[in-house]
């Protein structure tokens, strides 16, 4: 019972003869899934392990905002945007002591070294909305009269979809509504 053509085997199974041109298809076609992956593993622009490096830190202030803190190991190689700190030209309006960087002084220009600065009293925050109701002010209050109030912006803490908030220094206000 020998099958003339070769094909079938002993036990009635077909033998598979792969041919040179067959094995170099084969090659083909590994070469181009690799090539398709690696191309599909390139075009993911985030990577988890990248995300976990970079993470945010929210810390409460208890004015009813939070502070952004980024954890970042590649900070050395960030540029730096602020100017130089000017030193020894500023003089606190309170203990009138010079210095040189204050954070009150770089955001909203408001002469007060670190030192003085009073968080709950005239050196707080307060949002745009809050300033409006309790102070009946309109946004040409805030953007059009002179002098025009300075602000940070900051994430919503109660819910990140909606806009940022505007945080506006609780003094310059006051004088606003002089």
């Amino acid at each position: 019972m020998d099958n003339p053509s070769g094909s079938h085997g002993h036990n009635g199974k077909s033998e598979v003869v792969i041919t040179q041109s067959m094995q170099a298809k084969i090659r083909r076609n590994r070469e181009r899934a690799l090539e398709l992956r690696k191309a599909r593993l390139a075009k993911r622009p985030y990577d988890k392990a990248k995300n976990s490096e970079n993470e945010s830190k929210e810390i409460d202030t208890g004015a009813g905002f939070f502070l952004e803190v980024i954890n970042d190991s590649d900070t050395h190689k960030r540029i730096v945007e602020e100017p130089g700190p000017v030193i020894g030209s500023i003089k606190c309006i309170k203990c009138q002591k010079n210095f040189g960087v204050s954070y009150l002084y770089n955001n909203f220009e408001c002469e007060v070294c670190d030192s003085c600065r009073d968080g709950e009293g005239d050196h707080s925050l307060i949002t745009r909305t809050e300033a409006k109701q309790q102070y009946l002010l309109k946004d040409c209050d805030f953007d059009m009269r002179e002098p025009v109030l300075k602000y940070i912006s900051k994430r919503n803490p109660h819910n990140p979809r909606w806009g940022l908030m505007k945080l506006y220094l609780l003094s310059q206000v006051n004088n606003c509504m002089s």
